[in-house]
Parts: structure tokens; C-alpha cells; sequence
């Protein structure tokens, strides 16, 4: 995926707290304290650092993403556009967890890496922002990989070698 809107929402000097206060009034969810996504109606928020994170969102048509947040976080936080320096692929899939342990060395299981529970970590040597999203329909997890775009070819083809002994069924999507 890569139509859609990233911003770096990075909380300025001792505006921790107004910073999480203007994500909740903005987005609906609080703002991650720990690692861990937090999905909302319009937005998930992503953890990437103390007093930081990431807000993904659908493309705000005719606007930056930065100026669609801008007056939510005047005077609190620094905002970075990060949409058209990452890609976002979603792996789910009865196997994923066994596919994606092949590349990276988090523990995936259920009760050590919950649905909302996120990382910044590498697979096949690549730094990467991993979350687990809500299981799809068949119960199956869904796991999300935020990878720079230069590095999205070479995350997709490790993936694509990582699953084939599972099978691998490809669709894509151009927005969220």
C-alpha cells in the first residue's frame, strides 16, 4: 500500500501530555504511551518513541497530511510527513507467523505480541515499524510492516521467498 497519509507526531518539550490530550480530541483514541497501535475511526496511531508517534490515515483530499493536522497540534508538537518515504504491506494469513519468524526475530505469538502490540524492528536486516492489527474474518492475524520505499522491494521479495512453502495470495490495495 501507498496511498495513504503517514505523519510523525512528535511531541515538543514538555507537551507530552497536551500533545496525547490534542491526539484524543483529534483522532477519538489516546495516543500510544508504550509500544503499541492504537486504531481508531479515522486514524491508527502507531507508537515510535517516547512522546512520539505516527498517524496514519486515509489521503485527506486537496491537503497536505501536515496541514490536515496542523491546528490539532499548533504550538504542542512537530509534524513530519513520512507518506511518500514509506510503504505499508499487510501480511495475514494462517501461516504469517510462522512466515514472518523466518525474517524477524520477535516472538509473534498471541500472548507475547497481542493484537495492538507494535515494535520498531528489523526483518531480513531492514529497520521496519511492525504492528499487529485486528484479526480478519477468518481468525487469522494480521501483522503491518511500515518499510521505507527504498527498501520495499527488497522487504517484498523476502516476504514473498519467506511464505512460498505456505502459498501466497497477493492483493492490492491503494488505499486504507
Amino acid at each position: 500500500m501507498r496511498d495513504f497519509s503517514l505523519v510523525l507526531v512528535f511531541a515538543r518539550r514538555g507537551q507530552g501530555p497536551a500533545t496525547a490530550k490534542a491526539a484524543k480530541a483529534r483522532f477519538d483514541v489516546e495516543a500510544p504511551s508504550t509500544p503499541q497501535a492504537v486504531a481508531g475511526e479515522s486514524a491508527t496511531l502507531i507508537w515510535s518513541g517516547a512522546d512520539q508517534f505516527y498517524a496514519l490515515f486515509a489521503n485527506a483530499e486537496g491537503q497536505s497530511p501536515v496541514d490536515a493536522l496542523r491546528e490539532s497540534f499548533a504550538g504542542k508538537a512537530s509534524l513530519s510527513d513520512q507518506s511518500d518515504g514509506r510503504a505499508l504491506i499487510r501480511i495475514s494469513g494462517p501461516s504469517a507467523r510462522k512466515m514472518l519468524a523466518k525474517l524477524s526475530s520477535l516472538d509473534l505469538d498471541d500472548t507475547v505480541f497481542p493484537v495492538g502490540a507494535a515494535a520498531a524492528t528489523s526483518i531480513d536486516h531492514t529497520g521496519v515499524n511492525l504492528w499487529r492489527g485486528a484479526n480478519a474474518a477468518d481468525g487469522s492475524p494480521i501483522f503491518n510492516v511500515l518499510v521505507f520505499t527504498s527498501f520495499a522491494d527488497s522487504i517484498w521479495h523476502s516476504i514473498l521467498d519467506a511464505s512460498a512453502e505456505y502459498g501466497t495470495e497477493i492483493v492490492a490495495s491503494h488505499g486504507l
